[in-house]
């Protein structure tokens, strides 16, 4: 078996192996509880990926590995039951794995200790599943009031937007899923850097998603978890 080094943060995935996420003396700059739609770090780009896991992600991690790619996946506490064994593969080749809610709830329509309800459920899900509970998390449809970001805030969780939103959801047909990419291309040009889509599309996966590798590629950037862009040490991307 793998050990961590007495400089990594380890924990125990279910199958006995360890996750190990080696630390660094870098300041933290990212605060908690505060919206973030860019990242920080020039030449890098961050290609989200909200809702899963599901049927379509090894797919799409297929597809990461074949460009050499990392990413962030914002799941969801009730895919995780038929998903368990995706999620883990997700986070060994090195993804970032943040929280979406575990009902992929409405956040702003909540009372605050609904919010904390749906927070907690999924960590519990994820510590079960990963041995790990993220600190970067995304609001489902992006809904956020200062009620939410004030639990954020006293949860420890990174509040990640976007400034890409490719809207993949409402375009998943061949003949409709150039339009995400034109919306790509349109947030890219205008300094955008935190990219929204959704593995659980089969469009996003089978074409977007290449479409959008290749394009980064050919403009030189580097396509990074949100937590890197961020310059952010992987050993504070969990708890």
């Amino acid at each position: 078996m793998i050990s961590c080094s007495k400089a990594a943060k380890c924990s125990l995935l279910p199958s006995g192996d360890p996750v190990c996420l080696a630390s660094n003396d870098t300041a933290r700059n990212v605060p908690y509880g505060a919206v973030i739609t860019h990242c920080a770090v020039p030449g890098t780009v961050a290609l989200t990926f909200d809702d899963g896991p599901g049927i379509y992600t090894p797919q799409l991690l297929d597809l990461l590995s074949e460009y050499g790619a990392r990413s962030t996946f914002f799941v969801n506490g009730y895919q995780l039951s038929n998903h368990h064994d995706i999620l883990v593969r997700t986070l060994n080749e090195g993804h970032q794995i943040g929280s979406h809610t575990y009902d992929h709830a409405r956040l702003s329509a909540l009372p605050y200790g609904e919010v904390v309800e749906q927070m907690r459920r999924l960590e519990a899900a994820l510590s079960e599943t990963i041995g790990v509970v993220p600190t970067y998390m995304r609001p489902p449809y992006l809904a956020i009031n200062g009620e939410v970001l004030a639990a954020m805030g006293e949860l420890g969780y990174y509040v990640i937007s976007t400034s890409v939103d490719t809207k993949d959801y409402a375009h998943d047909h061949p003949d409709l899923i150039p339009r995400s990419f034109t919306r790509f291309l349109e947030g890219l040009n205008a300094g955008g850097s935190v990219v929204l889509a959704h593995d659980t599309h089969a469009q996003t996966v089978a074409t977007l998603t290449r479409a959008m590798l290749d394009e980064i590629v050919a403009r030189g950037l580097a396509p990074v978890p949100v937590g890197e862009c961020l310059g952010d040490s992987e050993y504070n991307w969990y708890r």
